[in-house]
């Protein structure tokens, strides 16, 4: 796919999974047949805030994941740790020649040995651009197996430009699409009542709109806060912004 092809086909996707399939589909083809987006909105100097709440789209198989993600090794990612303190592309090699200098910690080493293991072994980072320090985000390119790093390096001579402009452009989009959490559904009620929340409405004035009991709607914030995992009505019309679940029209 050509770029001015593949950025039409940004421009037009209407969901997250038509995004992620053909972008997951068009790294292949430049031999990055693994791929993990990640985003937070709730970073701080000493955490990347609730993983509950980062936006997370892969191609990695289960044996991966378990251990990259759900066991946590991905905060002592040493790519990871590399695209919080950098911006742009980062090669693979960075990693590997803390490795063999010998100044990788132990937990940094082992991430990096559970990489090696499961053929993680050349690829490239990118770290996308953001305009506060609570927002990162990032996506790793491992490439195809039989590839080596001198190789992959060497690709991204003649193509990195286009590579990383794809994917900004994709990260940028995903940021405007609808994203729903783990644990984090919204009913259609919960959003309308946020939604109205969001215009300055009262739950009396809520109640009379809908034509439900003004008990029905705090039932619906109630359900509302705790599928979000927030405390109060104000950070639920938050963090329902951010993950742009506010104001969706209904297929």
């Amino acid at each position: 796919m050509i770029v001015r092809k593949y950025l039409n086909f940004v421009c037009g996707a209407q969901s997250l999974e038509e995004l992620w399939h053909g972008h997951v589909q068009q790294m292949a083809e430049f031999g990055f047949d693994r791929l993990i987006y990640g985003y937070t909105r709730y970073k701080t100097e000493t955490s990347l805030g609730d993983p509950d709440d980062f936006v997370i789209l892969s191609n990695h198989d289960n044996s991966y994941l378990d251990g990259f993600l759900r066991k946590g090794l991905y905060f002592h990612a040493p790519m990871l740790r590399w695209a919080l303190e950098n911006e742009g592309a980062g090669s693979w090699r960075i990693a590997q020649e803390m490795a063999l200098n010998g100044t990788l910690g132990p937990e940094a080493r082992k991430v990096h040995e559970f990489n090696q293991t499961l053929g993680m072994t050349a690829g490239y980072t990118i770290s996308f651009y953001s305009t506060s320090p609570r927002y990162k985000g990032a996506i790793s390119l491992a490439a195809n197996s039989d590839l080596t790093q001198d190789a992959v390096d060497a690709l991204w001579q003649e193509q990195g430009d286009d590579i990383v402009l794809m994917n900004n452009v994709a990260h940028l989009k995903i940021l405007t699409l609808p994203y729903t959490a783990p644990n984090r559904v919204l009913t259609k009620r919960q959003r309308e009542v946020l939604q109205w929340v969001g215009d300055g409405k009262t739950t009396q004035d809520i109640a009379l709109l809908m034509g439900l009991t003004s008990a029905t709607i705090e039932k619906h914030l109630r359900l509302a806060r705790e599928s979000l995992s927030v405390e109060t009505t104000a950070q639920a019309v938050l963090k329902a912004a951010l993950h742009n679940q506010m104001y969706v029209l209904d297929a």
